[in-house]
């Protein structure tokens, strides 16, 4: 092979590699450019309202929620869905003083409070994940199934948040705020409450123990 003819078959190789990523780069873009992601996003601000809400207490949930419905066909068939959902919340307890009635007398520099809100429930933050989902051939799960179990372990999740010792640390924190700030600035706050109020006050600000008992199990040898 003479150096004409091996110089042609080299530039005959560079020609053709070049040929052939050019060609590689087209098609290969030419595909990718048919993914195209697009993303929109609108947010709305529908309204702002001025609040006096103060946090006083905050407690960490976790909830297992066991999900199961049983729909039967034609008394033949019976066809269950089940689902398990663990969830985890955050709780913010406190107040919102916007509710509370209250008139001063300026003169012996007394605070008066003629009603007292009762402590509640002021965010939860949430996560919610599910396990062991299970549906039958008829009996299927639909979007408007998990919500409705995302509403119920809301619910649960919220009720024993009220039941739990939270609402009484936020009335036992409050009253201790508002009457120290009162005696940093020579105030005095009286409570003249009506009797039901006061009633309820008294037993928010009561710590009820917490009884565990053990129910009898029967274990076979």
């Amino acid at each position: 092979m003479n150096f004409s003819t091996l110089l042609f078959f080299i530039l005959s190789l560079g020609v053709g590699a070049g040929i052939g990523a050019a060609a590689y780069y087209f098609f290969s873009g030419r595909y990718r450019g048919r993914s195209n992601t697009v993303k929109e996003s609108s947010v709305l601000l529908e309204r702002i309202e001025k609040v006096f809400k103060v946090v006083m207490a905050e407690g960490y949930f976790t909830e297992i929620y066991n999900y199961q419905h049983d729909k039967n066909f034609w008394n033949l068939i019976n066809d269950k869905k089940k689902a398990l959902v663990i969830a985890k919340a955050k709780v913010l307890v406190g107040y919102d003083f916007g509710k509370m009635r209250f008139h001063v007398e300026e003169g012996n520099r007394r605070m008066i409070i003629d009603f007292f809100p009762e402590p509640e429930i002021l965010s939860m933050d949430t996560d919610y994940k599910f396990y062991d989902i299970e549906q039958g051939w008829l009996n299927r799960f639909q979007s408007d199934d998990y919500t409705s179990i995302l509403n119920e372990a809301k619910q649960a999740m919220n009720e024993k948040a009220l039941e739990s010792d939270l609402p009484r640390i936020a009335t036992n924190q409050v009253q201790l705020m508002m009457f120290q700030l009162a005696a940093t600035m020579n105030w005095k706050i009286d409570l003249q409450l009506p009797e039901s109020n006061k009633r309820k006050l008294d037993e928010y600000a009561t710590y009820r123990p917490t009884d565990a008992g053990v129910n009898s199990l029967d274990v076979d040898d």
